[in-house]
């Protein structure tokens, strides 16, 4: 059974930084794209930057320089590096990963349990 299993959240005050990891186990032949998404208290779930296979990476505009997301593919493990955060970061962030269980098969979405980010003075 594939798992995505996040840790790094907490709470930091403004201008201040925090790493979110997600590692993916259990049995499966690929891991396509992996990405973190938030969610904000009475908004939607919103991508905030991806990583594709071949390392190519996308952020949302309003964490433009502020983030960046990494990964090491021996460790089926992405990060998200987040600096100079700001109270409007405060939600929780889901990892994501498309995932292929076997050769013949397409990829499917897996998602994290998430982890609560709060920046808060």
């Amino acid at each position: 059974q594939v798992q995505l299993v996040e840790s790094g959240g907490g709470l930091v005050q403004p201008g201040g930084s925090l790493r979110l990891s997600c590692a993916a186990s259990g049995s499966f032949f690929s891991i396509n794209a992996m990405g973190w998404y938030r969610q904000a208290p009475g908004k939607e779930r919103e991508l905030v930057a991806e990583i594709t296979t071949g390392g190519t990476t996308k952020y949302v505009d309003s964490v433009k320089g502020r983030f960046t997301i990494s990964k090491n593919n021996a460790k089926n493990t992405v990060y998200l590096q987040m600096n100079s955060l700001k109270p409007e970061d405060t939600a929780v962030y889901y990892c994501n990963a498309v995932i292929r269980v076997r050769r013949t098969t397409p990829g499917i979405d897996y998602w994290g349990q998430g982890t609560q980010v709060t920046v808060s003075s």
